[in-house]
């Protein structure tokens, strides 16, 4: 069977897909999401060049969109895997859009009509949106979705719409299909630590205490505010930001004891964003070490410091509010000096945890999770990309915390594993 099925629409399935269809197979991209683009669509920046993020990532949607080798399922999910290596049959569910994709132009006019606004998933809870709705303006593929379950059935968008394509309730159910296919690759990404677990930093108690998603959204351009920093309790611009590292990660009492790779870097990017945006803001990053890892990295974390970036080595015990600013109080454990940061705004780097939905998915697949949650590689050494599984692969963040580079690594690591299947079988 010379098909393949990626599961997952993110940097590394995208990257995937693409590398196997180039090789002339065809490619059943799965994702459960109304649009592909995962994480990456959230973000302003990538380090350490600080290059726009959809700048990167938007013509790759738009490639695997047009490209003839490639059939994109979105609001898909797979629910079962049958067969061996070389002959898979694999399970699916399309859930309902309520929209003729046929006939959608992605005008947005349904949009604006709308008179329903509900938490915007996409803007980490920043923003809202309306109850039919685009994530963002550059979604592949191109069409709007209807919510049902915040949808008042007002009957605006059915009548401004001039190709007819919004659908009611009835005209669009649940389809449930099956897939041939001679390899699986799976990179369905993962969820960002729930911060409210770390109890001392008050997060969703204090207003002005975010993650680190909530504030990417914020920055970018295309978010809620325009790329404009505010504070939440009362939209001015802070003047002293404060950075706390590992919120979610080597946290053994929170059972997250691995570290998340990426969180020491996207720090340093956001606090050289706001030095470069607003020089008169002052920025200190928290932290217990800083992990500067990778290539040209160390630079990055040095140019950081010559913005005026504080790195203060010390975690805070516990945060509060008073007099309309979040108190910081922590031990620079390099200086023995106890600092006192009266913060504007503080953010939580929070860490990279597995999907709610990987040990279900894990098991409806046959393969395994490690004790993290995370998928579990056959040989890390000669491998790391295979399973226990033949025939079905795991690539990016779905199996460990990584950053960009490296999932577009991995995602075509476990491309070539599975075009070398599919020649074998």
């Amino acid at each position: 069977m010379n098909e393949a099925v990626v599961i997952g629409g993110g940097i590394a399935g995208i990257t995937a897909a693409l590398d196997i269809a180039n090789h002339g197979i065809h490619v059943h991209l799965v994702e459960r999401e109304p649009t592909i683009g995962g994480h990456m669509a959230m973000l302003d920046k990538t380090f350490p060049t600080n290059d726009c993020s959809m700048c990167i990532l938007s013509p790759k949607m738009v490639e695997v969109e047009r490209h003839p080798n490639i059939t994109l399922h979105t609001l898909t999910e797979v629910t079962g895997v049958a067969g061996t290596a070389g002959d898979f049959t694999v399970s699916v569910k399309r859930y309902p859009r309520y929209i003729r994709a046929a006939d959608c132009t992605g005008c947005e006019d349904c949009v604006e009509v709308c008179p329903v606004e509900v938490y915007n998933r996409f803007d980490a809870g920043i923003g809202v949106r309306k109850a039919i709705y685009k994530a963002h303006p550059q979604v592949v593929p191109n069409l709007v979705v209807r919510d049902r379950e915040h949808c008042i059935d007002c009957g605006l968008c059915y009548d401004v719409c001039g190709k007819q394509a919004v659908l009611r309730n009835d005209e669009d159910t649940e389809e449930e299909f099956t897939i041939k296919a001679g390899t699986i690759i799976v990179a369905t990404g993962y969820d960002v630590f729930d911060a409210r677990k770390k109890t001392p930093y008050k997060y969703l108690s204090i207003p002005d205490v975010i993650t680190s998603l909530e504030f990417e959204r914020i920055i970018n351009a295309s978010g809620p505010t325009g790329g404009k920093i505010k504070r939440i309790s009362d939209g001015r611009t802070p003047k002293e930001i404060v950075f706390i590292q590992c919120v979610g990660s080597r946290d053994l009492p929170l059972g997250c004891p691995s570290c998340s790779a990426v969180c020491c870097m996207y720090a340093i990017k956001n606090a050289m964003l706001i030095r470069e945006k607003y020089p008169d803001t002052r920025v200190s990053i928290l932290y217990m070490d800083i992990r500067a890892y990778g290539k040209g990295y160390q630079e990055y974390y040095d140019r950081a410091e010559t913005l005026g970036v504080r790195f203060i080595r010390g975690m805070p015990g516990d945060i509060y509010s008073q007099d309309g600013t979040v108190i910081v109080q922590v031990e620079n454990t390099e200086t023995k000096e106890v600092l006192r940061i009266n913060a504007d705004l503080v953010v939580l780097s929070v860490g990279i945890r597995p999907t709610g939905t990987a040990s279900s998915l894990a098991e409806r697949l046959g393969i395994t999770c490690d004790e993290s949650g995370f998928f579990e590689s056959a040989d890390e050494k000669c491998g790391p990309v295979q399973t226990l599984r033949p025939g079905i692969f795991i690539a990016g963040t779905c199996k460990e915390p990584m950053d960009i580079p490296d999932s577009v690594m991995e995602g075509g690591a476990a491309a070539m594993q599975a075009v070398m299947t599919l020649m074998r079988e």
